[in-house]
């Protein structure tokens, strides 16, 4: 008696490690993190938490047409703040973040698909500031809004700046607004894009301090076939003119 209760219970853990093993995902299926970061991707309603079909964006439809074009599958998340994603992008193997500027510090920690977008990094003032700089060094004697986790936020600190951060990018719009701060480090076209959806207008490049492509960061788990997959899917988009056309929709 006990020998078959012994037996139907192996049976039975049998079956269910077969079921768990069935569950779970292929090897290719990826978990892709994004953040409000306009125009390039953002929530449609605006939250800072979104799933796959309700999350837009430049970024977010050309990385759609990337899988669909290598056949791998994914699910998609959009969620606050960028540090949390990063973190999660850097450590869970299978994940990946988007979009990500590729600087030499970040370069060993991800395998990249890109450039996705360009992102360039520009000192935006109020229409009437008569601040004229012609380096970033000028810049010392200005407070500096930037966005807190940010790769310009970052650069800025790494030169000696002390910008006054916040978590919301678009934050810094009001606050240049209301005077809090002199210049907005931030990227263009995102900058004046967040500054619209806010209902500010009129704002003035100071300074082009800097240029960054834009990349879609994968943890170093994910194989190298796929990543391959996934580069050239973006590069054949691109020589298509798909890439371009979907630019063209937001900007």
């Amino acid at each position: 008696m006990l020998k078959d209760l012994l037996l139907a219970l192996a049976s039975s853990s049998i079956l269910l490690a077969g079921s768990a093993n069935a569950a779970e995902p292929s090897a290719d299926s990826l978990v892709l993190l994004t953040e409000n970061f306009p125009p390039y991707n953002m929530a449609k309603n605006g939250k800072n938490f979104a799933k796959d079909e309700n999350v837009e964006g430049i970024a977010v439809d050309i990385v759609r047409e990337i899988f669909k074009r290598a056949g791998v599958s994914y699910n998609l998340t959009l969620r606050f703040p960028w540090e949390r994603i990063y973190k999660l992008a850097l450590e869970q193997p299978g994940y990946g973040v988007f979009v990500m500027a590729r600087l030499p510090d970040r370069e060993a920690l991800f395998k990249w698909v890109g450039p996705i977008g360009p992102d360039d990094w520009v000192l935006l003032a109020n229409a009437d500031s008569n601040i004229q700089l012609t380096d970033l060094e000028q810049a010392r004697r200005y407070k500096v809004g930037a966005y807190k986790g940010d790769a310009i936020a970052l650069s800025l600190e790494k030169q000696g700046l002390t910008p006054q951060v916040v978590l919301r990018d678009q934050d810094n719009a009001q606050k240049l607004l209301d005077g809090q701060i002199d210049l907005w480090a931030t990227g263009d076209p995102a900058g004046r894009y967040l500054a619209r959806q806010v209902g500010i207008t009129g704002l003035k490049t100071v300074l082009r301090f800097n240029s960054a492509q834009l990349y879609l960061a994968l943890n170093k788990n994910v194989s190298d076939e796929t990543v391959a997959k996934l580069q050239a899917a973006l590069d054949q988009l691109r020589e298509e003119g798909v890439v371009s056309e979907i630019m063209g929709r937001y900007l």
